[in-house]
């Protein structure tokens, strides 16, 4: 340690929101250059290098052959599959000295694809497994968080490569299984939930969460098994009501009503209702965003629900990608004279209505459901709308909010909502790549067939931020063992010659025996205290302390996880760190 490139740190950094950010920082692993941007030092390359050797056993075990692609690419294979326009501001594009556009890739299917067809021509070279370990660039909105979403990152991403959907199927199947044994391997708890596959595209979408309570993924699961990304819950559709005796609609007046909480209020007063009081489940909420294309066309969505619900902002952003979603502001409502903000009713709405703004209802609003809701004037509701006889949408749509409790779309039970770091993200492609850049193989026929794919990712770096926010504790890093920069560390506790001689021999020992050791010998120079500090800091799982006791042969053995110490004597050294 008295050479080793390392400066630990006593306070958190400003910006850390999170234990992963704080501790890596502190004990020396990363240092911020800039927002969403880290340096890597010595320990922390360590641990990512651990990682890697992780995911390339297991990748390998597949079959899966590693390559590596540029991160500076062109732009042409991007324009033919669409993705140069829909991945809008989100990655950074650049321009050689030609003028050439050109992009720093967030991602390489299409170059994979190319790849492919520039050297395979038969089904007889297939199924195919490529992966790459490599730094991906991404223009985040909002960095945060320190390595766990940044702008710069390290991303395994492989893709296999088939002649039919049933060589997809296992493709799909094999990387799920060394995506568990590597997830296992990495020590901390994870779910595998249904995912939507957004910008990708594909069909059957999973993806591997880190279980966390600061993971900015919210997902749900279910008693009977069910787990699905919040973004790819479906609801459970109630069945259409008959309204054959339903009365007529009607509105009423409902000064000073702009909010549901108020309108609620107003009801129980002015319209009592019999059976119950009314709730905010009673109203029909319509909320108006602006969606922003990629090509920068916008264009206006009034999505209808329930008005206990809230829009989730993942959701909608989910579904409507590679749109963008933005606020609808006064300017707006400016440009939309047919709205009267506050009391926006279905009548208002509709392709084929006044104002001419696409309208999406949320699924439970079936056909028969009666509803209060805007009347689209001033201070005014309508009371009875029946949806079905009274109004329709262009389509539905899922953005509202997922609450836990709600019923699982496989009837498997009631939702509980968790929350999670996106880990790992597998997906089948199908021939949306191979389709865009032509990659085509002979079948046993002789006849041309579109091949068919898969992708599959996993965050490295994003992979030692969540082993950290895992495994830790009040005091620092607390490492498993196959992830740690070093089997031991090793502190020699004095200044007694002699026990700075008993320190180098079981230096010299323990890396005789074929183990990583990092020795803080900083004599004269820190306190016993201080290298305690920062070894509880460091987080590498065994500690060994030389120090008085070595005059009688014996050494203490400290475990970081669970704190137990042992005094174990010289002889019996190598095989207590063993067990």
């Amino acid at each position: 340690m008295s050479r080793l490139f390392l400066r630990t740190l006593r306070d958190d950094p400003a910006d850390a929101e999170v234990p992963s950010h704080k501790l890596l920082v502190r004990a020396g692993y990363v240092r911020r250059v800039a927002p969403g941007i880290y340096s890597w030092l010595p320990l922390g390359l360590k641990v990512l290098a651990k990682v890697e050797k992780v995911i390339r056993e297991e990748m390998e075990s597949i079959g899966s052959q590693e390559v590596r692609f540029p991160a500076l690419l062109p732009r042409e294979p991007y324009e033919a599959s669409g993705r140069w326009t829909e991945y809008g501001p989100n990655v950074f594009r650049v321009k050689d000295r030609k003028g050439n556009d050109m992009m720093l890739g967030p991602t390489h299917e299409e170059f994979f694809t190319l790849l492919v067809k520039d050297l395979y021509s038969s089904y007889k070279d297939l199924p195919l497994s490529l992966y790459q370990i490599q730094t991906k660039y991404r223009d985040e909105a909002r960095p945060r968080a320190g390595i766990l979403r940044g702008r710069e990152f390290i991303m395994k991403d492989s893709y296999s490569f088939d002649i039919d959907d049933a060589g997809l199927e296992a493709s799909y199947q094999a990387h799920r299984e060394a995506y568990v044994r590597i997830f296992d391997r990495l020590g901390f708890e994870y779910v595998i939930v249904r995912a939507q596959s957004g910008a990708m595209g594909g069909s059957a979408s999973e993806e591997f969460l880190a279980v966390s309570e600061t993971g900015e993924d919210t997902f749900v699961r279910s008693a009977g098994g069910y787990a699905a990304n919040v973004e790819a819950v479906t609801t459970v559709v109630p069945d259409a009501i008959p309204y054959g005796e339903a009365p007529a609609s009607h509105a009423e007046q409902t000064p000073d009503t702009p909010t549901i909480d108020s309108l609620v209020a107003h009801l129980d007063e002015a319209f009592p209702r019999a059976d119950r009081p009314w709730h905010a489940a009673d109203t029909l909420k319509n909320v108006l965003v602006m969606l922003r294309n990629p090509d920068g066309t916008r264009e206006p969505l009034a999505i209808g629900l329930p008005g206990d619900r809230e829009v989730d902002a993942k959701r909608l952003e989910a579904v409507v990608s590679p749109a963008e979603v933005e606020p609808f502001d006064d300017k707006e409502f400016a440009a939309h004279p047919g709205l009267v903000k506050g009391y926006i009713g279905p009548g208002a709405l509709g392709t084929e209505g006044e104002t001419g703004i696409r309208y999406l209802l949320d699924p439970r609003v079936v056909d028969g459901s009666r509803w209060v809701t805007g009347a689209n004037e001033q201070g005014s509701h309508v009371l009875d709308l029946v949806a079905g006889r009274d109004f329709t949408a262009d389509g539905t749509i899922e953005a509202a909010e997922v609450r836990a409790g709600d019923p699982a779309p496989d009837g498997s039970g009631p939702l509980e909502l968790a929350r999670g770091i996106e880990m790992g993200h597998i997906f089948q492609l199908g021939r949306k790549y191979a389709d865009a850049l032509d990659l085509k193989v002979l079948d046993q026929n002789g006849k041309l067939v579109t091949v068919t794919m898969g992708s599959y990712g996993v965050g490295v770096s994003r992979a030692v931020a969540a082993v950290a926010e895992y495994a830790h504790d009040d005091l620092g890093l607390v490492w498993p063992k196959e992830l740690s920069p070093f089997d031991v560390h090793l502190i020699v506790a004095g200044k007694d010659e002699t026990v700075v001689a008993g320190a180098e021999q079981v230096y010299d020992e323990l890396i005789g025996a074929g183990l990583e050791v990092l020795y803080d010998d900083r004599l004269g120079k820190v306190s016993p205290g201080v290298k305690f500090k920062d070894a509880e800091l460091i987080g590498v799982p065994t500690i060994v302390v030389v120090g008085k006791g070595f005059v009688d042969g014996v050494v203490e053995v400290k475990d970081r996880a669970s704190g137990e110490r042992q005094d174990v004597p010289l002889a019996d050294l190598l095989a207590t760190l063993r067990d």
